[in-house]
């Protein structure tokens, strides 16, 4: 079928193709400034005021925001697709949100900017990012297995936007685990967005424009904001704690492992084609119960996690990034081992895990606080992977898991995330072609 640009998107390519020229071709890499020494990871370009101006490129062979080296800021959005829109509609869409992107990750407007032809029109750009520059944002975008086989997927032939016969084999939907207290609130999603920036204005500008851009074919269906980052991407980044003040995720898939990431991240000839160099996003929001941790003894915390809380080494000796020895017996007691058999690192390790790895970029969080003075705050972990089974595999591992005591996994969602698009193309035209 061919794909015909919609009014709005002719517009927007006549101003990207002239913004294109800050950033570099469409190999999406930087002029100066990135994380040298990393091949085929969008560089961050160095600008002026403390790097407001910095930029990532929006266009390259991989949707910037996976291995780009993690921001601090993060916006999460799910949306549905309207009832009575049709392929024609979510080819739009994309098309919309791909030349919208574009702009955004330059700190530029989305259309006219905030000044229209008549003031009787509103604005295109809501403007509260206007002169806080791009800030390194990345717009990284998802579909949701329910835009192939319809909402309630039964044993029928619900295929609303002409694309079930694309659907990737790997893509099946995440089972229930144990301890699982979902909430419809914060739970699926036929398209996902994840806007990461250095400024959270940045961050929930491009949401909030990109959920008006929508308006008519999609309506935001849950969101979530993030701060401070709890995984590094890249080895030039120190590695970030959690609100429970200790270090996770050292095992971390890191931007400068081309061969890891070719096998355990980019989805590859297993894949159909449109999906081919893209992978899957797991989102979890995973509430904390603070006060119950804080009460805990330190001794008690690092054998949970199965690391000190201060350095974030293993128990059975040695710095942050030393491999662990979980045959190391226990200084104290001899029977035992260092690192407890139900501690987190233990079970979430590749080596107990038949060697699945994932790109983890999640983010803490802080929603307010309830009636009786405990906050309601924790993890929106966000994890990318080759094949969804590997968060499966992990999960199912963490059922023991002695950290299951202060955590509550309320939110989750699974999305296919398509290659990068090229300039002049949208996000996953290969899946319409």
């Amino acid at each position: 079928m061919a794909v015909r640009p919609t009014r709005r998107g002719l517009f927007g390519l006549a101003g990207a193709g002239a913004a294109g020229l800050l950033v570099g071709g469409t190999g999406g890499i930087a002029a100066a400034g990135g994380v040298p020494g990393i091949a085929g990871v969008p560089a961050l370009s160095g600008g002026r005021d403390g790097g407001r101006q910095a930029t990532v490129p929006f266009y390259g062979a991989h949707q910037a925001g996976i291995v780009t080296p993690a921001q601090d800021r993060l916006h999460f959005a799910s949306f549905t697709m309207l009832a009575g829109t049709g392929r024609d509609d979510l080819i739009a869409l994309l098309r919309d949100w791909s030349e919208a992107a574009s702009m955004l990750t330059q700190g530029k407007p989305v259309g006219t900017g905030v000044e229209p032809d008549s003031l009787l029109l509103p604005p295109d750009d809501t403007g509260e990012a206007e002169g806080l520059g791009s800030g390194h944002l990345t717009l990284t975008f998802g579909l949701g297995r329910a835009l192939f086989v319809g909402a309630a997927d039964d044993a029928g032939e619900a295929d609303p936007y002409g694309i079930r016969g694309r659907l990737p084999q790997a893509f099946e939907p995440l089972p229930s685990f144990a301890f699982d207290l979902l909430a419809p609130g914060y739970t699926g999603g036929d398209l996902c967005v994840q806007a990461c920036a250095d400024d959270p204005q940045v961050a929930v500008h491009a949401i909030r424009n990109l959920a008006r851009i929508a308006a008519g074919r999609a309506h935001l269906r849950w969101s979530q904001l993030g701060f401070g980052r709890t995984a590094s991407t890249s080895r030039a980044q120190d590695t970030p704690r959690n609100l429970f003040g200790f270090k996770d995720g050292t095992a971390n898939l890191m931007a400068e492992d081309d061969g890891e990431l070719a096998e355990h991240l980019w989805a590859g000839d297993e894949a159909p084609e449109w999906l081919r160099g893209g992978s899957y996003l797991v989102a979890r929001k995973i509430q904390m119960t603070i006060e119950s941790w804080d009460r805990s003894s330190l001794a008690e915390q690092e054998r949970i996690f199965g690391r000190t809380k201060l350095a974030g080494g293993p128990l059975s000796g040695g710095e942050e990034f030393t491999e662990p020895d979980f045959t190391a017996p226990d200084p104290e007691q001899t029977a035992q081992p260092a690192i407890d058999i139900a501690a987190h690192m233990r079970l979430a390790h590749p080596l107990h895990n038949g060697g699945a790895r994932m790109l983890r970029r999640g983010y803490n969080y802080v929603d307010g606080s309830n009636e009786l003075g405990q906050l309601s705050a924790g993890l929106f972990f966000i994890s990318y992977q080759r094949d969804p089974a590997t968060f499966v595999r992990v999960q199912r591992s963490l059922k023991p898991d002695l950290l299951n005591e202060y955590i509550r996994h309320i939110g989750s969602g699974l999305w296919a995330v398509p290659a990068g698009a090229a300039r002049g193309e949208f996000i996953a035209q290969a899946l319409f072609e």
